[in-house]
């Protein structure tokens, strides 16, 4: 996740036709009114026109391995989708399991750069998130498998396809080269959020909210600010659902454990008990704060975000978008949580980044929370 890393994996993704980058939202008057110098909100709902920031890691991923296989280390747009291309190296499949949100990306780059792909999702997961999966060109289907489980299941398909690769943003054993091309392909979030900062007249986030299933993201964004700020780092927090938080009982035990069970949780894009091992290098080193909240975190988020002070622009967020949202209003307002708020420093002179990573990728789902008020706080 080093700078010169992450300008390339920029570079590659301004090469799609449909780049633009995704806005920087200045949350002041609710800065103002939570009582700190500044909370900024990077919004992956317009990226490329998915709803959702995961397509950054799976082009990325498919493109690195395109490249591999052609022999070349250069990244090109314009190279993948060639004819020469589509001659030497003929159909591809790429495999993934998800929640939504990676396999819509998958399909979708894999669409663009004329391959193919078969998407599994867990058991539970949503009819409209399935059906936007179908509507990018791939195989998709629910399985009756945890989140988990389906990884495993993608992995057994790929295996079995003389033409099928595996691309999943968690790492095990002898699977760890794509993951690590999908966390850097997350980078283009990270380094626009950074550039777009500065030129709102902020040089350097005092605090750093990200979001974890696997925990890929969050170790492309705590790895890449790492970095960039190497002698004096924002306090970064990893922010997990109680009921998939494998990060935060591996934070407590000092070594990457599992989460078993069903992971029933409003944030389906964080219900993934098994942690990315290459992200966990980063994320012990690197995050201060491992935080695991309940479902009533992230609805409040969602309507915070959704219905924004007078003078704020609104964020549509959804479940696992907000949650970072919720706890931050939640640490500020409530009184309960105040040792939380003091062990992490924030204050009057805090600046806080936060990045909204889907919004209504289940339109209804959303509007149950943010209109009809399922999942009230239960804090005061």
């Amino acid at each position: 996740m080093s700078q010169a890393e992450v300008e390339a994996v920029c570079c590659f993704h301004k090469g799609f036709p449909q780049y633009t980058e995704t806005p920087l939202v200045n949350l002041s008057r609710l800065a103002e009114y939570a009582g700190v110098k500044g909370i900024y909100v990077k919004d992956e709902s317009l990226r490329f026109g998915l709803n959702a920031f995961k397509v950054l890691g799976g082009s990325y991923a498919i493109a690195k391995y395109i490249s591999k296989r052609l022999g070349t280390a250069a990244v090109s747009y314009d190279t993948l989708v060639s004819d020469e291309t589509k001659r030497k190296l003929g159909d591809i499949t790429f495999y993934a399991a998800t929640d939504g949100n990676h396999g819509r990306g998958v399909a979708w780059a894999a669409n663009r750069l004329r391959q193919k792909s078969v998407i599994l999702m867990p058991k539970g997961s949503s009819q409209a998130r399935l059906q936007n999966i179908i509507n990018e060109g791939a195989d998709a289907f629910i399985t009756d498998l945890n989140y988990d489980d389906a990884v495993r299941l993608a992995g057994e398909k790929a295996s079995k396809d003389p033409n099928g690769v595996i691309v999943q943003d968690t790492a095990w054993e002898g699977y760890e080269e794509i993951p690590g091309w999908v966390m850097q392909g997350y980078g283009t979030m990270a380094g626009e959020a950074a550039l777009q900062l500065k030129e709102m007249g902020v040089q350097r986030p005092t605090h750093i909210f990200v979001q974890a299933g696997v925990g890929s993201l969050a170790g492309a964004v705590i790895g890449y600010f790492a970095n960039l700020f190497p002698e004096n780092p924002p306090v970064m927090a990893v922010v997990e659902a109680d009921a998939a938080d494998c990060l935060y009982i591996s934070s407590l035990a000092g070594k990457l454990l599992a989460v078993k069970g069903n992971l029933s949780t409003i944030m389906a894009g964080l219900a993934c008990g098994e942690g990315n091992s290459i992200s966990w290098e980063i994320l012990k080193n690197y995050a201060q704060f491992f935080v695991s909240v309940p479902d009533w975190a992230a609805s409040r988020g969602m309507r915070v975000l959704a219905s924004p002070l007078r003078g704020d622009s609104r964020v549509i967020s959804g479940e696992s978008g907000a949650v970072t949202a919720g706890l931050l209003y939640t640490i500020l307002k409530d009184g309960e949580y105040s040792d939380l708020r003091e062990a992490m420093g924030i204050n009057s002179e805090s600046t806080v980044l936060l990045f909204s990573t889907e919004g209504d990728t289940d339109p209804e789902k959303y509007l149950d929370v943010v209109w009809d008020g399922e999942l009230p706080s239960l804090s005061v």
